[in-house]
């Protein structure tokens, strides 16, 4: 990527960050529906091409501690290549409705997913899920195959099966008090550990902002208690044994340095060291995909965007037609 794109990319980052680490970075549209009894809505942005020549739409999914805001950079740089791209707030997250009663499970959120693509008149997307989001992208791809033209994983989880392996079963209830201790110091603390290994810099400080600002805000009770559904949506829903049945091209692009485990805390010391080693999901996962080409970053953890975007943004436009 030449150095004048990237200065542009992070510039117009740092200008969003400035004001403020809620804030969006491109308008936010509201989808309304029912589901499960309820009127809900999903928020989203609905990002248009730059210039003429339209190269198809990119649907991104975020992971569980974000929102569709840290997609910033993926979507300048999508746009500008002549990409649409649509960028939801999964039910429970972000600006979207938080219930106070639903069953997540990963094929309910690709429904709402599919449900906002119809009502956008988008029949076919390359679907992009990073983290949380590629456990939701894939079981999106094995829901509607006809939907997905090219399948990316940003570092997912769900590539092994915790529980199976042996992390014991926590109830919600007690998710959910964890959930409601959790600030901005306990929040940079997990992130700085879990996804940069130790090294912290002030540019990632945005993102570990927006999620505490949620769970000190009006609404913070009631996130707190949808990230307990999710949560036990993410230990419960493993994606990892239907991989083989991927039936679409399927990019992974994955920081080794990643070893995001839900449960570790929760088993001996000889199992936390086998969880969540990425330098061996990555190629076991490319093993079992029929049509997976997999990237890897050395060095870099579970945030390759954020962490190392140039490196990020090179491979993805060598991914993407």
């Amino acid at each position: 990527m030449r150095k004048a794109a990237w200065l542009i990319l992070t510039l117009g980052m740092a200008a969003a960050q400035a004001a403020g680490a809620s804030d969006y970075p491109y308008p936010v549209e509201r989808f309304t529906f029912d589901s499960q009894r309820q009127e809900l809505s999903m928020a989203y942005m609905d990002v248009e091409p730059e210039g003429d020549s339209a190269k198809g739409v990119v649907v991104l999914l975020h992971g569980k501690n974000f929102n569709g805001a840290y997609w910033e950079q993926t979507i300048e740089f999508l746009r500008e290549r002549g990409h649409r791209v649509v960028v939801p707030d999964q039910v429970g997250f972000g600006r979207s409705s938080m219930p106070r009663r639903y069953q997540f499970t990963f094929d309910q959120l690709a429904a709402n997913t599919r449900s906002l693509l119809e009502e956008l008149d988008i029949e076919q997307a390359t679907v992009m899920g990073h983290s949380m989001g590629g456990m939701l992208a894939t079981q999106f791809a094995l829901q509607y195959p006809e939907t997905t033209e090219h399948l990316v994983l940003l570092n997912p989880i769900g590539l092994e099966d915790w529980r199976g392996m042996g992390v014991p079963y926590v109830s919600i209830d007690t998710i959910y008090n964890s959930e409601l201790e959790k600030d901005f110091e306990s929040i940079k603390a997990y992130q700085k550990a879990s996804y940069y290994d130790g090294d912290w810099k002030e540019r990632y400080e945005p993102w570990a902002s927006m999620l505490a600002d949620q769970y000190e805000g009006k609404d913070g009770d009631r996130f707190a208690w949808n990230m307990a559904l999710t949560a036990d949506m993410v230990l419960s829903q493993p994606v990892v044994y239907e991989l083989d049945q991927l039936e679409m091209p399927t990019t992974l692009l994955i920081g080794t340095r990643d070893r995001t485990a839900i449960g570790r805390g929760l088993v001996d010391e000889e199992l936390a060291q086998r969880m969540g080693d990425y330098t061996q999901l990555g190629k076991k996962a490319a093993e079992r995909i029929p049509e997976a080409t997999l990237v890897e970053f050395g060095d870099v953890g579970h945030l390759p965007h954020i962490e190392a975007p140039d490196r990020y943004l090179d491979a993805l436009g060598e991914q993407l037609p």
